[in-house]
């Protein structure tokens, strides 16, 4: 076997700090975890499409691997966010390191929410631009941060905050950002399929995409299948074909993926009454007491503060073992002291469901 044991040090720190993490099966546990926010996952909502469809696209986008669905698929994309085009990635991941890595230069300034996803810090760390993060959704830290910035500035935050529910100030950003020539761009993944009447997202329905230089949005979580789009002009798209690395140098997601990516596009506008029944799961979890301290949201990411890794991960198996499948958050991933159960509330959960959850922490 080979020696390896070098690897050692740093997991055993990991488990030292009752920070390992290991990979867990999905059980037959009621789901208060999953990104599914619409449930057409849970329920089975896309039909696999084997008429003729590969499940391979052969080759990145620029050798083999480009193909007319994939195309249609931006465009008809694109049209429905109000952009001017759009280019698919196989991954959020992939469409944050593609574009941050790439658009910012030499000499420009990246100012990023501190709570900014780890695919936006990670972009971000890829670019030559020199880097700063402003105190979350606190816009006189970044105007104060605005007023020292140097060369093309880029103001990066998600809509919905993945780790706290929470929704960015949209309008209060652009008129910082216009205010200083600088250039928005914005993580759509949580509000995708939720935000709006059509579940268009934050962007769109503020009425603000012809202000917004670029807009990520991914497939994988209310959407129910598989990748990402960058939204923006095409000029933009055609930039990031020449330069991204991630998409570059990636084979590009097959037929199969792709078909489902339309049949959701197709679906998720018309899920009113699923987008309708989680505001009234949200609304009913943030009225309830309990005895741990909930952070303000309206979005279906419910988060309730459990300081420590240890007290949050006994929490978690509480709620477990009750057949609820509800996740720990654990430091490093967010801050000491702030360790959470992430709750995620869905189409498909029941008032008697929640009813269950809150009786274990109240």
């Amino acid at each position: 076997m080979y020696n390896d044991r070098f690897l050692d040090a740093k997991i055993n720190e990991r488990k030292v700090n009752n920070a390992f993490r290991a990979l867990r099966l999905s059980t037959d546990k009621v789901d208060f975890h999953s990104n599914d926010y619409l449930g057409i996952a849970h329920d089975h909502l896309i039909k696999p499409n084997f008429n003729g469809l590969s499940h391979g696209s052969m080759g990145s986008r620029l050798l083999s691997g480009n193909y007319a669905l994939i195309e249609q698929a931006e465009l008809e994309i694109a049209q429905f966010h109000q952009a001017d085009a759009g280019l698919i990635f196989n991954s959020g991941y992939d469409a944050n390191i593609g574009l941050l890595s790439t658009v910012p230069q030499r000499g420009d300034t990246i100012l990023y929410d501190f709570l900014s996803h780890a695919s936006i810090r990670d972009g971000i760390r890829l670019s030559n631009a020199q880097s700063f993060s402003f105190e979350h959704n606190q816009l006189d830290d970044l105007e104060k941060k605005l007023r020292i910035a140097t060369g093309t500035i880029f103001i990066v935050t998600e809509s919905v905050f993945s780790m706290d529910g929470d929704l960015a100030d949209l309008f209060a950003l652009v008129t910082i950002a216009e205010k200083y020539n600088a250039h928005l761009i914005i993580d759509e993944a949580h509000a995708t399929g939720i935000i709006g009447s059509r579940g268009e997202g934050l962007v769109q329905s503020a009425g603000l995409c012809d202000r917004i230089f670029a807009r990520v949005h991914t497939f994988g979580k209310a959407l129910g299948c598989h990748g990402a789009i960058v939204l923006g002009s095409s000029t933009l798209k055609n930039y990031l074909i020449n330069f991204a690395r991630s998409f570059i140098y990636s084979t590009a997601l097959p037929p199969v993926a792709i078909d489902a990516v339309q049949q959701s596009y197709r679906l998720f506008p018309t899920m009113n009454k699923e987008r309708d029944h989680i505001l009234s799961l949200v609304d009913y979890f943030t009225k309830c007491s309990i005895r741990f301290r909930k952070l303000d949201s309206t979005t279906p990411i419910q988060i309730v503060i459990v300081p420590g890794n240890e007290a949050v991960k006994q929490l978690a198996n509480q709620l477990q073992n009750a057949g609820l499948d509800v996740r720990a958050i654990l430091y490093p991933t967010v801050p000491k002291n702030s360790e959470r159960l992430r709750i995620i509330l869905h189409a498909f959960n029941t008032i008697e469901q929640l009813n269950k959850l809150i009786n274990i922490l109240q």
